[in-house]
């Protein structure tokens, strides 16, 4: 094993192409498994959970899951039911967060609860929920229920955490990490490290995958909140300053808040409790972000937390795995540009 690090940045735009082409086989199964296992007699459920499964997600957190074991030279198919498990958990988070939030757009289709209505969402959610259960049950690991029965905790915990702290524009920043890395890095690490469990690896594989997943979970969640504000609809897959309007309280607004004088300190207090939530009043918030450097600043957050998921894999062996996990993290921070 030889210890090799990989900085970030690259000639050509990095994209999640090397890894689809690296479990492009492992995850037709997963696909598979995600087809066979949302399926009901109760019609309304296979309907509404094909609308998001269907609905053009990168699958992000099975592939990881698939190239961790790639990694590690797994050979057996354990993977493909706990990659679809992780692929069901983190669809039913967000079918419950489309409902929290009110969303009206995913992944630029309506949203299940604009189509169907709250209540069937969150039923629907509580399925998948439970489909995700069955699938770890099945594997008969208590080590990998034991890790992805955690994850959901800590998701859960993160969302009621991040539902406290919003429209609170004094929420620090170690308070919005503890929350990212609850709602959205808890899966990341889980996704990673449970093919080292499947692998028979022992813990400090397991560790070291767990801390490339979180560090990529943060940067990835650091990304979406600065490109809140400066990116469109198109791209992101949902509405321009949603976050603004939905008063969620974000490094980007957390940065500006603190760096502003008394007039913007009053505007973003104004804007988080919901009383300024005019287009007019978001391109001023853009540009006080822009003025104060809060969503460079949060972008070079993520570069840092990038940096730290690529140097774990440092001891891992060279070859198309490690180079696809490389290039993920780098996916996920070129978002911003």
């Amino acid at each position: 094993m030889s210890a090799t690090v990989h900085p970030i940045g690259s000639a050509r735009a990095p994209s999640l192409d090397p890894m689809i082409q690296l479990v492009a086989a492992d995850l037709h199964h997963v696909n598979s498994v995600i087809l066979d296992r949302m399926q009901s007699d109760v019609s309304l459920i296979p309907e509404l959970a094909g609308h998001l499964i269907a609905g053009g997600g990168k699958r992000m957190r099975p592939m990881l899951t698939l190239a961790c074991a790639r990694l590690l030279d797994y050979g057996g198919a354990r993977h493909h039911k706990l990659a679809a498990a992780v692929e069901f958990i983190h669809t039913a988070t967000l079918l419950h967060d489309d409902v929290v939030d009110g969303s009206g757009l995913r992944r630029g289709r309506r949203t299940a609860n604009i189509i169907w209505g709250n209540p069937a969402s969150v039923l629907v959610g509580d399925f998948l929920f439970s489909r995700s259960f069955e699938l770890m049950v099945e594997d008969g690991s208590l080590k990998v229920l034991r890790i992805l029965s955690r994850a959901s905790n800590v998701i859960a915990e993160g969302e009621v955490n991040q539902l406290t702290a919003q429209r609170r524009v004094e929420t620090t920043e170690d308070h919005y990490l503890d929350i990212i890395s609850a709602k959205t890095a808890a899966l990341f690490a889980a996704a990673c490290r449970i093919a080292a469990v499947v692998a028979e690896r022992d813990d400090a594989v397991e560790q070291a995958l767990d801390s490339y997943g979180r560090n990529l979970g943060i940067a990835f969640q650091l990304i979406d909140d600065a490109i809140d504000y400066v990116s469109d609809a198109e791209t992101m897959g949902k509405g321009v300053g949603d976050d603004f309007r939905d008063g969620k309280v974000t490094l980007p607004v957390i940065l500006a808040y603190a760096r502003g004088d008394e007039a913007e300190r009053l505007f973003w207090r104004q804007a988080m409790e919901g009383s300024r939530t005019s287009d007019e009043d978001l391109a001023e918030a853009t540009s006080l972000l822009r003025r104060h450097r809060a969503i460079d600043d949060s972008i070079a957050r993520a570069r840092t937390y990038g940096q730290r998921a690529i140097d774990v894999l440092g001891p891992f062996p060279n070859g198309s795995a490690k180079a696809a996990l490389v290039e993920a993290v780098e996916f996920a921070i070129s978002r911003a540009y």
